[in-house]
């Protein structure tokens, strides 16, 4: 069969998800209407690595809509929605992907997707790239480009840049300002929060709250729990960041001062080992322990399980780490994603907006990428430029344009010349 999902009776639930997402998503709509009509992706094989959720159901559609064969597999096993992966499988589309899969078959699943051959990819944390470079690599004789969603992913793809190795292609989606300064800003500060606020039922306001982190995630991270009453405490391996969190209004301290003040944690680094044992003995007892990076290796789980006398499920998606002294460390998502593994993600609009990006990315490889040689690029700015007018055709807003005289003035370096 050309899917391995959990149920497909569980198709009618997915549809309603991936209608509500659809109707909430008017750039990549528009996209997806265009697409409809020129059919730009005929022929095309494209693979897809993405969180399986209704909004990335809509991707999928769309890029089916442009004329492609699609083949969906997830980046994450405990962010897989089972009813939006049997709507899809239920349409005809391939699909490989099951909620708590364990890693021998989630590695199935990811090699599945990418036995159609696939002249192009979207992935999301390298785990595409990674078996393209390794084991599948014979699969890279058609592959005309890929783009990837996150910026785990693009620190991968431009490793094996420096390294010589990069053998395709390949787009920055995340680098994009409509997707970083958006997506991983406010969506990941809402979705972090609602995830967290979920689990728990515990509120947040008077709370000390760390976060592991100031990149884009991080700040969305600390800016949502600043809105929400929370003291906001950030900590940094970078200086200029760690200034940037002073100024914003936060306090600043290494991971070794933190550990005894937070009551909430969340790592937002894309670093491993962020919190360990050197930190679990000094944390307060009832002390939640999150992750808003893409990979699970951000808080030593290992180390806290050997610290720890027993594990009990404290609620859905809590599990509480009972230490020798009586303490409980309340891990959520089991270190995953939590706004993916405990809950739904990014806004739909929000997503509306980076999977605009992605499907004019895989248009653009597919207009131009036999003609780049293997890199990292950045996605064209009027692509980006595209999206956010697009958007703001759909709010009803209107923004200025510069006049020649004005475009002249900003293009010269000798003023005298405008005078």
């Amino acid at each position: 069969m050309p899917y391995e999902i959990k149920d497909l009776g569980l198709a009618p639930s997915g549809r309603q998800k991936i209608a509500w997402a659809a109707a909430n998503m008017p750039v990549l709509g528009s996209i997806g209407a265009e697409f409809a009509r020129t059919r730009p992706l005929s022929g095309l094989r494209i693979a897809v690595s993405v969180h399986v959720e209704a909004k990335t159901a809509w991707l999928a559609k769309t890029l089916a809509l442009g004329g492609a064969t699609v083949s969906l597999t997830g980046c994450n096993p405990l962010s897989t929605q089972d009813d939006v992966a049997a709507a899809l499988a239920e349409e005809g589309m391939d699909v490989y992907c099951i909620h708590g899969a364990d890693s021998q078959t989630y590695t199935r699943n990811l090699r599945q997707a990418l036995a159609i051959r696939p002249h192009l990819v979207i992935d999301d944390g390298g785990d595409f790239a990674l078996l393209l470079h390794t084991s599948e690599k014979h699969l890279t004789t058609e592959l005309i480009g890929g783009s990837e969603e996150t910026t785990t992913g693009v620190k991968r793809l431009r490793i094996l840049e420096r390294e010589g190795k990069l053998l395709y292609p390949a787009i920055a989606v995340n680098d994009a300002r409509c997707k970083h300064l958006f997506d991983n800003r406010y969506g990941t500060g809402q979705s972090v929060w609602t995830a967290i606020m979920s689990l728990t039922n515990l509120v947040v306001a008077g709370k000390t709250v760390v976060v592991n982190g100031f990149g884009m995630c991080g700040k969305g991270v600390a800016l949502r729990a600043a809105g929400l009453g929370a003291r906001v405490v950030v900590t940094e391996i970078d200086p200029v960041k760690a200034c940037e969190a002073l100024m914003e209004g936060y306090d600043v301290m290494s991971m070794d001062a933190a550990a005894p003040v937070g009551d909430v944690f969340c790592t937002v680094t894309g670093c491993r080992d962020v919190i360990t044992d050197r930190h679990f003995p000094q944390m307060k007892n009832g002390a939640i322990l999150c992750n808003a990076g893409h990979f699970d290796v951000e808080i030593n789980l290992e180390q806290l399980k050997a610290q720890s006398v027993s594990i009990q499920q404290a609620r859905p998606g809590v599990q509480s780490y009972v230490q020798a002294d009586g303490r409980c460390l309340n891990v959520l998502a089991e270190g995953r994603l939590v706004n993916l593994a405990g809950g739904d993600g990014h806004p739909v609009e929000i997503m509306d907006m980076s999977f605009a990006l992605q499907a004019l990315s895989v248009l653009y490889l597919a207009e131009h990428g036999r003609d780049l040689q293997p890199g990292v690029y950045h996605l064209p700015a009027e692509i980006d430029d595209r999206v956010a007018a697009l958007l703001l055709e759909h709010k009803k807003r209107s923004i200025d344009i510069l006049t020649p005289q004005q475009a002249h003035y900003l293009a010269t370096w000798d003023l005298s010349e405008t005078e």
